[in-house]
């Protein structure tokens, strides 16, 4: 083989600009009579890729203290499907990042003039513990309002049934998103034998005048941009999700 013969290709990353980024996790809540927090998928590996890319990234629960991922979710857990999950097991693991779960800022110690985008993990808490938290309902439509990236994955995108902006509308009103869907919580419902949630998300978006909550078959990787707003439909599309972050941040740069 001669020089000629070889072929070489490079790839250069993307520069992004560093931004900060606010990531929303539930407080622990009991569903059905066990402890239910956050989906460790749906936190910690964008979590990773926004640090990679040079982004600083806080910690946010409604009450603050510490956060705990759903059992289910957790890699410690043996009897769970997630045991594989070595970025979220690393992050357990890390000084820092261990100390940030175990110590999560409340969200009435931020404002969305100190952040750039925002990003709202889901799990088996947010229906029960966002429906009330006015205070979080609040500082999503105030990014939302200052032109900031809002970004919801899975039942994370429940703060869409009740945010409300400065006009008074709900932020979804007129918007084309996602989240999880009926079907989902159907085969989360076979899995553990009961109906699981007293409401979902796709049910109750259709009493929002305008909204289009659009979705793909249960489990496939789906998300929407629609301005500001980017939603995603379950763990499964927490890349896709993501990529379009990054998208509008660099846009907004």
């Amino acid at each position: 083989m001669t020089a000629s013969d070889i072929v070489l290709r490079t790839s250069l990353s993307v520069r992004r600009r560093p931004r900060r980024i606010l990531s929303i996790v539930s407080n622990t809540a009991d569903l059905k009579g066990f402890p239910v927090g956050f989906l460790a998928e749906e936190m910690t590996p964008v979590f990773l890729m926004f640090t990679e890319a040079g982004h600083r990234v806080d910690l946010v629960s409604m009450n603050g203290g510490e956060g705990m991922f759903d059992t289910h979710s957790d890699p410690r857990n043996s009897d769970g499907g997630y045991t594989d999950n070595l970025i979220s097991l690393g992050f357990v693991q890390h000084a820092r990042f261990s100390a940030m779960l175990k110590d999560t800022l409340p969200n009435s110690s931020v404002s969305a003039d100190d952040y750039d985008a925002i990003w709202v993990a889901g799990g088996g808490g947010p229906l029960l513990t966002f429906k009330d938290d006015t205070a979080l309902h609040v500082l999503i439509a105030a990014f939302y309002d200052k032109g900031k990236i809002v970004s919801l994955i899975c039942h994370g995108s429940s703060l869409l049934l009740w945010a409300r902006l400065s006009n008074g509308k709900l932020l979804a009103e007129g918007k084309k998103w996602t989240g999880f869907t009926d079907a989902e919580e159907e085969a989360v419902n076979r899995a553990f034998g009961m109906t699981l949630n007293d409401y979902t998300i796709e049910a109750s978006a259709k009493d929002i005048p305008g909204t289009e909550f659009l979705c793909r078959d249960a489990n496939e990787p789906f998300a929407i941009r629609d301005g500001c707003l980017i939603t995603g439909q379950q763990r499964y599309s927490r890349g896709l999700t993501a990529e379009l972050m990054f998208e509008a941040l660099e846009e907004a740069a």
